[in-house]
């Protein structure tokens, strides 16, 4: 996958502090046509990034709330064309430009409305204009960020050995906006971008205040549960006055905030299994993690109930896992020279053992 540069401009921002207040500058440094790109330094700097940056994998509904890589829709209003919108306006507008001056005043405009934003940080701001080799009438905006890297030195002599490099850059931590997403080679959704950020930043979420993203699958997944509960509360208690209820809803709620969540114990088995079908339904491969203890237990939600089991045992709990083999890594250790006793060997050991416990509790 190749692209040809039409149109490249090449911008500076600083961002001051100034008595507690964060001052935003820009200066434009140059832009260039195909041929001066050809010829220019610049173009063995950004080698590679227009294919990778069409290529990096990107998925509707991340598995991730925070996925540093998104699909983005441009937001209309009911019965308005796409037109209406102001965010694709910009990248509408840089996609026909067809000479220099215009090209600039485009990019000039873009680079305004992202500096109004809370996120911007000092660093270079690249917009380009390239077109696809095997497309050639269909142009592609590409919107490279790259902050300042702090402590960045060249050898110098044998003196100073090393001199300080002012405002250096790097591609490695590039973010990158791509207009339009291209889901296979020579297709574009000219309704959709795909940006690339750090996951805990915003910078171009923050600029782009017309556009929406989908949902990730734990946010799909949290809005389920928290629909069955909500069903379940109502079904339990249907006098929305009762006291018990209100207590059970601030229950749940303040187990609905929390980080780190214990085992609720309110549901049957057959109830779990049944809300997790609709929520497979959206993704077989939804995956469930917990912590048992010290140990880390990770696995398919579609697997609860059938691989997956979980029970009690003495005052705590224990899960029992199925699986056709193990399969070990890295280092050795003497659990793999195993010879697996029977389950029911093991089930009567752990109930002798938990009897044996409610004995000594007798004595005492």
């Amino acid at each position: 996958m190749r692209f040809n540069v039409q149109y490249l401009s090449f911008f500076v921002i600083q961002v001051e502090s100034r008595d507690g207040q964060a001052v935003k500058s820009y200066k434009h440094f140059q832009t260039l046509d195909e041929q001066e790109y050809v010829d220019s330094e610049i173009s063995k700097f950004l080698d590679g990034e227009f294919a990778r940056t069409a290529k990096r994998k990107v998925e509707k509904n991340p598995n991730s709330e925070q996925p540093p890589t998104k699909i983005g829709r441009f937001i209309v209003e009911p019965g308005h064309d796409l037109d209406s919108n102001p965010n694709f306006n910009l990248f509408l507008r840089l996609r026909t430009t067809d000479n220099k001056e215009d090209y600039k005043n485009a990019c000039d405009d873009l680079l305004r409305s992202y500096l109004d934003t809370s996120a911007v940080r000092g660093g270079a701001l690249i917009i380009v204009q390239a077109v696809l080799a095997t497309h050639l009438d269909d142009p592609f905006i590409f919107v490279f960020k790259c902050d300042f890297e702090q402590k960045i030195a060249r050898i110098s002599d044998e003196k100073s050995l090393v001199s300080q490099v002012e405002m250096a850059i790097n591609a490695k931590n590039m973010k990158s906006i791509q207009y339009p997403y291209m889901p296979e080679e020579g297709i574009v959704e000219d309704w959709e971008l795909k940006i690339h950020q750090s996951s805990h930043a915003r910078y171009f979420e923050d600029f782009l205040k017309f556009v929406t993203y989908e949902q990730s699958i734990p946010e799909i997944v949290n809005e389920h549960v928290m629909e069955f509960v909500q069903t379940y509360v109502e079904n339990k208690w249907p006098d929305s006055s009762h006291e018990e209820r209100h207590q059970e809803e601030r229950e749940l709620e303040l187990w609905a905030a929390s980080d780190k969540r214990n085992l609720q114990e309110k549901w049957e088995p057959e109830q779990v299994v049944e809300a997790a079908k609709s929520i497979i339904e959206i993704k077989p491969e939804i995956e469930i993690k917990f912590k048992l203890g010290e140990t880390f237990i990770k696995g398919f939600l579609a697997d609860y109930g059938d691989k997956i089991h979980l029970t009690k045992l003495r005052d705590g709990y224990a899960v029992i896992i199925e699986g056709d083999a193990f399969t070990f890594d890295k280092s050795y250790s003497p659990v793999e020279l195993l010879q697996p006793e029977s389950f029911r060997a093991v089930a009567d050991r752990l109930l002798q053992s938990q009897n044996e416990v409610a004995d000594d509790i007798e004595e005492e």
